[in-house]
């Protein structure tokens, strides 16, 4: 039986002065073979998160299975209100936590990332920076891949194909690229082309990079309003990434850009001295941010079938894609090479 009336009943939620809000799944079993690093890892990853972002942002940690030591430090955490959520569920796989992590909230900004990455000082206001300065951006990644261009990136060379703003330029910090790569034990990821120019579209002094990768990006939260699927089958890879992270934002007719600069680095599985340095040397974020991010209409259905779909398989294609570097700044050579 019910007594008495609950206090709650029929009161709107108060309004939260969080507007960033921070996902980071964590799959951690044990800390043996693959997994043996990846509990200092992950303490890395929330120390540089901490150290770098305003006081408006809003960490949730979804522990997607962990070990008793992992759930006891995330538990630790949520009671000293350094992350301001925590979910604890079985191992049902990356983008299953992802989407629980989005449910329940309201935030203009979302970041899904990896619980190995190393967030270093502006990464936020540089994310931001893109934003506002183009304003049909969907996704930012603080990482730049000179590899992006041809991923879901066709409503980009739609909306931009005679403009000077989309052009090759040089690579701002070649020495990143090359991290990333050692990061995903491929030291020749990127090749001397590659590491030399990228494709980008500039607006008056700001500059992006066209593409966008997954290990960690921003989102804003309209790029999953009505999904149409709430359940990825796989736990990890496959179809999922593209399915829940790229196609969303493309389909609303938002673009996927990364920042010129690098403001994140991977780490991956295996502690390394460097790591540890790189946290030591941030400087704690005590700035307020006033950032408002500006509303913009998705577009049809039937916009993103003719720009992403149609003109996707004709400007996506390596020989078509050839001679449009080669018209925006690389010589025949480099375009070449570019895309190998």
């Amino acid at each position: 039986m019910r007594v008495g009336f609950n206090p709650h009943k029929d009161k709107t939620q108060s309004r939260t002065h969080y507007f960033h809000q921070v996902i980071i799944p964590v799959y951690i079993p044990n800390e043996e073979g693959y997994f043996e690093d990846s509990f200092k890892i992950l303490k890395l990853c929330l120390d540089s998160l901490f150290k770098t972002i305003h006081n408006k942002t809003c960490i949730t940690i979804v522990n997607n299975g962990s070990c008793i030591e992992v759930v006891a430090y995330l538990n630790d955490l949520f009671r000293e209100n350094k992350i301001q959520e925590v979910i604890h569920t079985t191992n049902i796989g990356k983008l299953n936590a992802v989407l629980k992590g989005v449910s329940g909230n309201s935030f203009p900004l979302i970041t899904v990332s990896d619980a190995d990455v190393l967030f270093l000082n502006g990464w936020q206001e540089a994310s931001y920076s893109v934003f506002d300065a183009f304003p049909k951006t969907g996704a930012v990644c603080p990482t730049p891949s000179s590899r992006s261009l041809r991923t879901y990136t066709a409503n980009v060379y739609w909306d931009l194909f005679f403009s000077n703003k989309l052009k090759c330029t040089p690579v701002v910090n070649p020495d990143a690229l090359k991290m990333f790569g050692l990061s995903v034990g491929d030291a020749n990821f990127y090749n001397p082309v590659q590491l030399k120019k990228y494709l980008t579209v500039t607006n008056k002094d700001k500059k992006a990079v066209v593409g966008a990768g997954h290990f960690v990006t921003t989102y804003r939260a309209q790029v999953f309003d009505n999904l149409e699927s709430r359940f990825a089958t796989f736990k990890l890879g496959g179809d999922s990434e593209g399915q829940f992270l790229d196609i969303p934002v493309v389909k609303k007719g938002f673009w996927r850009l990364s920042t010129a600069d690098n403001y994140a680095y991977h780490m991956g599985n295996v502690l390394e001295d460097w790591m540890q340095v790189e946290v030591s040397k941030l400087m704690q974020n005590d700035k307020e941010s006033n950032f408002e991010l500006k509303p913009i209409q998705p577009s049809s259905k039937l916009a993103y079938f003719v720009k992403s779909k149609l003109f996707g398989k004709l400007i996506l294609n390596k020989k078509i894609m050839k001679y449009y570097l080669i018209w925006k700044g690389l010589s025949k050579e480099e375009a070449k090479k570019h895309l190998i």
